[in-house]
């Protein structure tokens, strides 16, 4: 059972076969829960958020609601998406902790490894520097790079996922680029070593 399609997996969970559901749960768990952790950036909501989007999927699935498109993994990541929106509509003041903080080894020997503490420290203030200027994007462009460039998600499943067309995932890509680009020259800021 563990190599059929999702969307077999989903009319044989509809038809009463539990273990159905338990291979798509292991399947598209630890993406998801990427997706959802890394936008809240918080893991106990995160595990809420999860739990609530298989939830609203089994009833979805059990009410013969769910429509076979033959893209299951972006339905249940598009469940979430909107169940974070929905978490940011209700607690618009609510702020997140960040869990990027990490101990270095200061006896780094660049002799012995390909990076030494310097190139680690630089880069992890270029990554800091990017996420900063992310969150200051617009919406609807900040939500086109997390998806395309830390979930490694193509522009036909952004598109899938935000309910808009390919151009207009990819236009707001651009738009994005050209204002990351914009803020870090107006900040001073080097995106690269």
């Amino acid at each position: 059972m563990k190599n059929l399609s999702d969307e077999l997996l989903v009319a044989l969970y509809a038809k009463g076969t539990n273990e159905a559901f338990d291979i798509l749960l292991s399947r598209h768990q630890n993406k998801l829960f990427s997706y959802i952790n890394f936008i809240v950036k918080n893991n106990e909501i995160a595990e809420d958020i999860f739990q609530e989007t298989f939830v609203k999927a089994i009833v979805t699935i059990k009410q013969n609601r769910y429509t076979d498109s033959g893209k299951f993994g972006a339905w249940i990541t598009r469940i979430a998406h909107n169940l974070i929106i929905d978490m940011y509509r209700q607690d618009k003041n609510g702020k997140f902790i960040s869990n990027d903080d990490c101990e270095f080894d200061l006896l780094n020997n660049r002799d012995i490894c390909e990076d030494n503490i310097e190139d680690t420290l630089v880069n992890q203030q270029i990554h800091t520097d990017l996420k900063k200027i992310i969150e200051t994007l617009p919406d609807n462009q900040k939500e086109v790079v997390i998806m395309r460039y830390y979930k490694d998600l193509s522009f036909k499943e952004i598109a899938d996922i935000t309910n808009v067309s390919i151009n207009t995932a990819l236009g707001r890509m651009r738009y994005a680029l050209i204002n990351i680009r914009k803020i870090a020259d107006e900040n001073n800021i080097a995106l690269t070593i």
